[in-house]
């Protein structure tokens, strides 16, 4: 299992760049709101980059970057070890007390790899203050099916991982080590459904649905899944898609052939049916983002939003 630590050698800086899309007096530049990935943390270099070229590709956005200790290391060992339904919870708590996000009409979010999930959790169980366009970068939203091998000296993950592989569904390592809530095994479904934590909840999978969490994803403007077209680390890469890979032939099912689509568990058929979902592929492995990728989505998708007078979103604002 290798980290999502972002690579600044591939993040090459453009001082001079600025967004040709302005606002105009309808339009306001939203919060834009991130979570990082596996072995990351909040005030890395990478996630400053980040920042940085949020705000260049998009002046006047105000950038908060998710942390679940305001210490770097214990933010990084959070990554791998917490009860994800109470680490949920806790940033819910944050984001709606913080001064500048509870009084913003909307906010984006943007999630590296388990950050997509996680920020997609939020959107379902309390989505305040309320996200308007939700884009994900290799994340694991179908889960994970098999562990990638460490580095050779990052002891942390190796910890983890003989966990994940000894006692995968105990209640114990699902309610402390991060990876094995969102672990899915195709072919060991009934484990899964009963044990899990985390995934199989926000996967609106059980028997009786979330009805919350449906609407509310309903709600986004736009849901945008990043792909790695090399992807080596997530297996299988195909779950930044929705969709599930057979352990055993390989065959990929696409998002809309599963049931959770075809019965919308998630609102995910309501939104691709809007022209709200969408499906992208990024160039080369796992978190190597380029300079070119990360602004296209910055310009595209966390422009200026359209504002009524009442302060809400135009939903119809496409």
């Amino acid at each position: 299992m290798a980290v999502t630590r972002l690579f600044l050698s591939l993040l090459v800086l453009s001082s001079c760049y600025a967004s040709a899309v302005l606002p105009d007096s309808e339009a306001e530049q939203l919060p834009l709101v991130i979570w990082h990935g596996l072995g990351d943390e909040y005030n890395a270099d990478g996630m400053k980059v980040v920042s940085k070229v949020a705000k260049e590709v998009n002046p006047q956005t105000f950038v908060y970057v998710i942390r679940l200790d305001e210490d770097g290391n214990a933010d990084r060992t959070a990554s791998f070890f917490g009860n994800l339904t109470l680490q949920v919870e806790q940033v819910c708590e944050d984001l709606a007390s913080h001064p500048i996000l509870s009084t913003a009409p909307a906010v984006n979010a943007l999630g590296f790899s388990q950050g997509g999930q996680f920020l997609r959790a939020y959107i379902e169980r309390c989505n305040s203050p309320k996200v308007a366009n939700l884009v994900t970068f290799g994340s694991q939203h179908n889960g994970i099916s098999d562990f990638k091998t460490c580095d050779a000296t990052d002891w942390l993950c190796k910890g983890v991982t003989a966990l994940l592989r000894g006692s995968r569904w105990s209640s114990f390592v699902q309610s402390r080590v991060v990876p094995a809530q969102y672990y899915r095994d195709p072919e060991d479904l009934e484990n899964y459904l009963e044990f899990s934590n985390f995934l199989a909840s926000i996967n609106n999978e059980r028997d009786t649905k979330n009805a919350t969490y449906r609407e509310n994803l309903m709600d986004l403007r736009r849901f945008v899944m990043y792909m790695f077209a090399e992807d080596s680390t997530v297996i299988p890469k195909e779950t930044a898609w929705f969709a599930e890979v057979n352990g055993t032939t390989k065959e990929v099912t696409k998002l809309q052939d599963r049931t959770i689509y075809k019965e919308d568990w998630l609102g995910l058929r309501y939104l691709d049916e809007n022209g709200k979902l969408e499906f992208r592929t990024a160039p080369g492995e796992h978190m190597r983002l380029d300079e070119d990728t990360l602004k296209e989505a910055f310009k595209k998708y966390f422009g200026p939003s359209k504002i009524k007078g009442s302060g809400n979103l135009l939903q119809d604002e496409l």
